[in-house]
């Protein structure tokens, strides 16, 4: 009976140890290229947080918020990246990315590669500091890239 206590127990009263560590949330910022050697790249922070959100919107998003449930998932592929880099988090991100410019053809589809870089931002005493800890290699904006083929190495 105590060891059934011991299992219960656990599942009744939840802990409130969410995280292991408080870490800064990484940023996905993308840049459209032109070109395997183009050095200059415009960065453009992917799915940014609006500053502000009525209460009604907040209320809804409560029930039906598919879009912010996908976002938790790239934040996740992204610590996963900054912590132990896989093909699958960096192929996950690239594919999102390029599926959202592809919705939206109208603003940023105008090059051949797309990029991904991930950013942290932290305090050094005073001063916000924000740093780059993973740049994605290449990958080729054709419609094959989608489906799994078609990537570019770095």
């Amino acid at each position: 009976m105590l060891n059934i206590l011991k299992l219960l127990l656990p599942a009744m009263i939840p802990a409130w140890n969410f995280f292991d560590i408080i870490a800064p949330s990484p940023r996905i910022q993308y840049a459209v290229l032109n070109g395997k050697d183009e050095t200059h790249a415009e960065w453009h922070e992917f799915r940014p947080r609006p500053a502000r959100v009525s209460f009604l919107r907040m209320l809804g998003r409560m029930v039906w918020n598919p879009l912010w449930n996908e976002s938790l998932f790239l934040t996740s592929c992204a610590e996963r990246l900054i912590e132990q880099p896989t093909q699958h988090s960096e192929d996950e991100i690239l594919k999102r990315i390029y599926t959202a410019l592809r919705r939206n053809a109208d603003r940023g589809l105008d090059g051949k590669y797309l990029r991904f870089r991930l950013q942290v931002l932290h305090r050094a005493g005073e001063r916000l500091v924000q740093e780059r800890v993973f740049e994605s290699r290449l990958m080729a904006m054709s419609d094959s890239t989608v489906n799994g083929g078609g990537h570019e190495s770095r």
